[in-house]
């Protein structure tokens, strides 16, 4: 259920008991968690003042469009403290955040909705995700050149993304690919490591990935390669694809 308040901020109450953790020990923990879009793609938690267990050491300002003045805080537990970690805005225009505090997801080492770990941020109640087989053929081109090519793909289908074509890796030339150091995190898909692609015209960095563990609902994906639609070209059934417009491109 969204919360309609008078600033154009977007909040909504979680349904979900999500627990806060540094250093292994209780930051916060509660059942009335805000999620709160401040950007269009995923919300954050904000978290009731009440419900959090840490020592909040005042640690400067910070100002936010929207907002308004922000409170910075220290977050101490007995045995680990994380600079600056967390903000509050006590004049938000929305009345719920007030007395809320939005703690930094990196600097704190752990976050559970329920009992089990989330990453990355919070998850959208808004996000859906759909793997199906298909027999489509999907042929992908890097500087004019067939890197992959696939009659059997998985296409993942996800809220506001273009559909993913995960291709078998047997399906794809291997020999053009390189390994990158770069790694990314989904909280929907898990830990994604990455290839660039030599075509002999010149190096493109990291235009596939491959989840080789991916979180369970996200199994169906496990093993395949992926490339950006928006960095290649793709043919469906021997189609053209228009390359799409994404936060990716």
């Amino acid at each position: 259920m969204t919360v309609t308040n008078d600033s154009d901020i977007r909040v909504e109450r979680s349904r979900k008991r999500v627990r806060v953790l540094l250093a292994g020990e209780l930051v916060a923990d509660t059942n009335g968690a805000l999620l709160v879009w401040e950007n269009p793609y995923y919300p954050v938690y904000y978290i009731p003042a009440a419900d959090v267990h840490a020592e909040l050491i005042p640690a400067g300002t910070k100002a936010a469009p929207r907002f308004g003045d922000g409170e910075l805080l220290t977050v101490k537990v007995a045995t680990a403290s994380a600079e600056q970690a967390a903000l509050r805005y006590p004049g938000c225009p929305a009345e719920l955040l007030r007395d809320a505090v939005r703690f930094d997801w990196n600097a704190m080492s752990e976050w559970l909705e329920e009992d089990e770990p989330v990453y990355t941020h919070a998850r959208s109640p808004y996000t859906r995700i759909d793997i199906l087989a298909s027999s489509r053929r999907v042929r992908v081109e890097v500087d004019g050149i067939t890197v992959a090519e696939s009659a059997s793909p998985r296409i993942l289908f996800e809220t506001g993304l273009p559909p993913r074509y995960y291709l078998p890796l047997t399906d794809v030339r291997t020999d053009l690919l390189r390994p990158s150091q770069t790694h990314t995190s989904c909280p929907y898909k898990g830990t994604a490591s990455y290839w660039s692609v030599d075509t002999g015209q010149g190096v493109h960095k990291d235009l596939v990935w491959i989840y080789r563990t991916p979180l369970p609902e996200s199994q169906k994906v496990a093993g395949l390669a992926c490339f950006y639609n928006e960095k290649v070209d793709i043919y469906l059934d021997g189609v053209l694809q228009e390359r799409p417009v994404s936060p990716f491109s």
